[in-house]
């Protein structure tokens, strides 16, 4: 079913999986999960090959940084960083990424090496925005392809940071507030 969770790898082989909080190198500064594999539900894991399938045509790949989010690293994130624009405040209730149908992904090479990209993962800045006016060159030329190419198969960018993506169809496989953040 397309609620069911699976592995991404189970489907996607090819995709890069890099969860920075498997390790510490996050904001954290610590290791908050426990798993280091990248899990979604089915339905948007089904979408996100689209993706990747098209990517790999012209030479790049995904690199999910993260996906499904246990509640209590939802906590904790929200222990150390009271800013909603960033971390969404878990006191009322588990957020999307808990639900596994958010997907926090970066643009590679189809070999795995890094491009430029607007700015690295978990930027708090401004610049972490999708207010692209001040790029140039590569890095705009990079997340505006990532952005087109997960809009054309259903994923719906956050505007506050440009790697963040819910599954549009979202609400057929759980159930949750449509006026919920979407981290």
């Amino acid at each position: 079913m397309k609620s069911d969770f699976v592995r991404v790898k189970d489907y996607i082989p090819d995709i890069y999986v890099e969860l920075r909080y498997a390790t510490e190198r996050n904001f954290t500064h610590t290791k908050v999960y426990d798993f280091d594999e990248a899990y979604l539900r089915r339905g948007t894991t089904l979408k996100l090959k689209k993706v990747q399938e098209e990517l790999k045509e012209i030479g790049y790949s995904l690199k999910i940084w993260d996906a499904y989010r246990p509640f209590t690293a939802q906590q904790y994130f929200w222990e150390l960083i009271h800013d909603d624009e960033f971390v969404a405040d878990p006191t009322n209730g588990p957020k999307t990424h808990n639900f596994g149908n958010v997907v926090d992904v970066t643009l590679v090479k189809s070999d795995g090496s890094e491009i430029d990209m607007p700015t690295e993962f978990d930027d708090f800045t401004s610049q972490a925005s999708r207010d692209y006016s001040w790029l140039t060159g590569d890095p705009l030329k990079h997340v505006l392809l990532l952005e087109e190419t997960m809009e054309k198969y259903g994923f719906i960018g956050y505007e506050g940071e440009w790697w963040h993506y819910i599954d549009e169809d979202s609400y057929d496989y759980i159930e949750f507030k449509p006026n919920e953040r979407h981290s």
